[in-house]
């Protein structure tokens, strides 16, 4: 006989459970109140506190963002801000002292003007062996001298702070490296100088033994160009004395023309399967086969040797600074050797000298940049920001957001037609194409050394032992995707590796179907399509929209940043789209316009980086200045001003190479 089923038998066992098990529940006020068997008494206290969000720890995981700047929180975690040169000088200044703000904004002027002046023209003059380069050399020590005059002026006529407010002896801004900063890298331009005079000192005296040999005949305009300007190419020996056999070359060497393939009759997908030879010279090294005479067509050879212009030699040339060698080039220098890298083919010695003229080059370009990190620890210094508790969070937003800047910059003088000898300008390379190193391989590098160097810094500031916060995870793990999707990057534009990914595609042919011809590449392997550099950028942008602020005012300054960076990732994937499409097939800057609208979002995109500092926020609250439309704007003025600077910059340099070199005619492509 089956017993009736009750639901209160069943209910009865659970019931029961439940009653031990909350019995068995250790009270909160006995226990860790972080326990996840602790009962809070209401449902707000069921959001944990989150650990390590700038200091600011009371609130929650959803919490709101504040509205209203608290600033007793504030002073909870951070001292009160010391005054500061700026506060004195111009906000609020002693009404029975003297301030002298204008000195200050001389020392400004002076040093940008030599930075940002003076020294890329010099940069782009040496480039081509310009009369002028001395001028702006002159011009800019003649800057740097003014300007440390003002900054000295200026800290005698300004009394310490201490003496204003009774605070103990210190200096204003104690642990401030603008100073010694700077004077380091004043004496690695003074050390550049140097070794220009060097050079000069070591042709001069080449020189010199020539003369003495018999080599050479002394002459005013073969010491300026040689010795001064280090052109070689003057008048000597045999060439002076078979000047007069000299014929008129033919039009061809005059004017070179470019020339690409007839295309009108052609459809579209064979056009973009054809690689067109995008110019067309005649060699001027191969023997004219007429009725010139032998001694004739040999003193076309020295004649052509002689108008040759050489390709620039920085101070660090082979010839000055490791030895002096003779006047004359070898027979070499005339042909094409064949060799990619510029290395290839030499000696220990010869690698010597390649490393450094690349070194003086890098070193003299990196001064520039220089001038940009003296400028934000200017305005740190001058501005009082950085100190105390603020430090670590500083340095971490206006390093990161200043490299995207730089990094932005650059990408703008890509899109210009920088960097088109190598074909990084989205232009296939004159010499050598496919050759050298991508630009992508490059930013892939940068980006894996970025990442695998912050993984590390991330914990800056924690004693040993510390448990790892929310924040330092969130950056830690946003740097580890920067250290592998960067080696990811740097093998997809290795050609070894390509070939061995391609090996499961050519293992498929039968044997018998195989033969010597070569295999055809796709149209897609005259360009780099390496979507990971910009997969970095954008996938930070976009986590670093969502990062938790403790006001309203810094969460919208990093949505702006973040939005910016994805917007520059957005861009470079339709650079991506549209190169897919239609691979360059000229050596000219093809100039995509996506490019120039992600170099401006990733430039605007680290200004704004660098401007979302929990310090600089906190007193634009405290001014009202928490006004999002002004830091947007004013970012976008500032990166407006820094293309103008740099478009003036390269297409000066271009204008001058365009003076130094014959004149090519272009036609149009279609």
């Amino acid at each position: 006989m089956r017993l009736p089923l009750r639901p209160e038998a069943l209910l009865a066992p659970v019931l029961a459970a439940a009653v031990l098990s909350v019995a068995a529940v250790p009270s909160c006020a006995d226990s860790d109140s972080r326990s996840l068997h602790c009962a809070p008494a209401s449902s707000d206290q069921l959001l944990l506190p989150r650990d390590g969000d700038h200091g600011h720890g009371a609130h929650g995981h959803h919490a709101a963002p504040l509205l209203e700047l608290n600033e007793t929180e504030v002073t909870m975690y951070h001292d009160p801000t010391p005054p500061s040169y700026f506060w004195l000088d111009i906000k609020e200044p002693p009404p029975d002292e003297k301030r002298y703000p204008g000195l200050m904004g001389l020392h400004a002027l002076c040093m940008s003007l030599a930075f940002f002046g003076a020294l890329p023209t010099g940069i782009a003059l040496r480039s081509v062996k310009h009369a002028w380069h001395g001028v702006t050399v002159i011009l800019f020590y003649t800057f740097v001298v003014l300007g440390l005059s003002a900054s000295a002026l200026y800290r005698k006529l300004t009394p310490d702070m201490s003496v204003l407010f009774g605070a103990p002896p210190q200096p204003p801004y104690e642990g401030s490296k603008h100073g010694p900063q700077g004077y380091f890298f004043l004496a690695c331009a003074v050390a550049l100088s140097a070794l220009d005079v060097f050079s000069q000192i070591l042709r001069l005296v080449t020189y010199i033994r020539s003369i003495r040999s018999g080599e050479d005949r002394f002459s005013f305009k073969t010491l300026w160009h040689y010795v001064i300007l280090d052109r070689d190419q003057h008048l000597s020996g045999a060439e002076a004395e078979y000047t007069n056999l000299v014929v008129e070359e033919p039009d061809e060497l005059e004017d070179a023309e470019l020339k690409a393939k007839d295309l009108d009759d052609e459809p579209l997908h064979v056009r973009h399967a054809r690689v067109v030879e995008p110019i067309r010279t005649t060699d001027l090294d191969m023997p004219q086969q007429d009725e010139h005479d032998e001694t004739a067509q040999w003193a076309n050879d020295v004649h052509r040797h002689r108008r040759t212009v050489s390709y620039p030699q920085s101070a660090a040339s082979e010839r000055t600074l490791f030895g002096v060698h003779s006047l004359h080039r070898s027979d070499d220098s005339l042909h094409e050797t064949g060799h990619v890298y510029p290395w290839q083919g030499k000696d220990a010695r010869g690698v010597l000298r390649v490393i450094g003229r690349a070194a003086f080059a890098v070193c003299e370009r990196i001064l520039v940049f220089a001038g940009f990190v003296q400028v934000t620890s200017g305005i740190i210094v001058y501005t009082g920001g950085c100190r105390g508790n603020y430090i670590n969070g500083c340095l971490a937003h206006l390093i990161k957001g200043g490299i995207f800047w730089c990094y932005g910059l650059v990408t703008f003088a890509r899109f210009l037609g920088s960097f088109s000898e190598l074909g990084w300008a989205w232009n296939r390379a004159p010499r050598h194409h496919g050759k050298y190193p991508t630009a992508e391989f490059v930013e892939s590098l940068v980006i894996f050394l970025y990442g695998i160097s912050n993984t590390w810094m991330e914990r800056f500031g924690a004693q040993p032992g510390d448990p790892y916060t929310t924040k330092q995870i969130q950056h830690i793990s946003i740097a580890v995707m920067f250290w592998f999707a960067g080696l990811v990057g740097m093998g997809i534009e290795s050609k070894r590796i390509r070939r061995w990914l391609a090996a499961g595609s050519t293992a498929a042919v039968p044997e018998t179907a195989r033969s010597q011809e070569a295999v055809a590449e796709p149209p897609s392997y005259i360009a780099s399509f390496n979507p990971f550099p910009a997969l970095c950028i954008g996938i930070t942008g976009a986590a670093m929209s969502a990062h938790f602020q403790t006001y309203l005012f810094q969460v919208q300054i990093h949505m702006i940043w973040g939005y910016l960076l994805s917007g520059f990732a957005v861009m470079r994937c339709l650079t991506y789209f549209f190169l897919w499409l239609g691979p360059p097939r000229s050596i000219l800057p093809s100039r995509p316009p996506t490019e120039a609208l992600a170099s401006f979002l990733l430039a605007c995109g680290g200004l704004e980086f660098m401007f979302s500092t929990e310090e600089l926020t906190i007193a634009a609250m405290r001014q009202g200045h928490d006004d999002v439309m002004m830091f947007l704007n004013a970012g976008v003025a500032i990166t407006c001003l820094a293309f103008c600077w740099t478009l003036l910059i390269v297409a000066f340099k271009g204008w001058l190479k365009s003076h130094s070199q014959v004149n090519m005619k272009f036609h149009g492509s279609v």
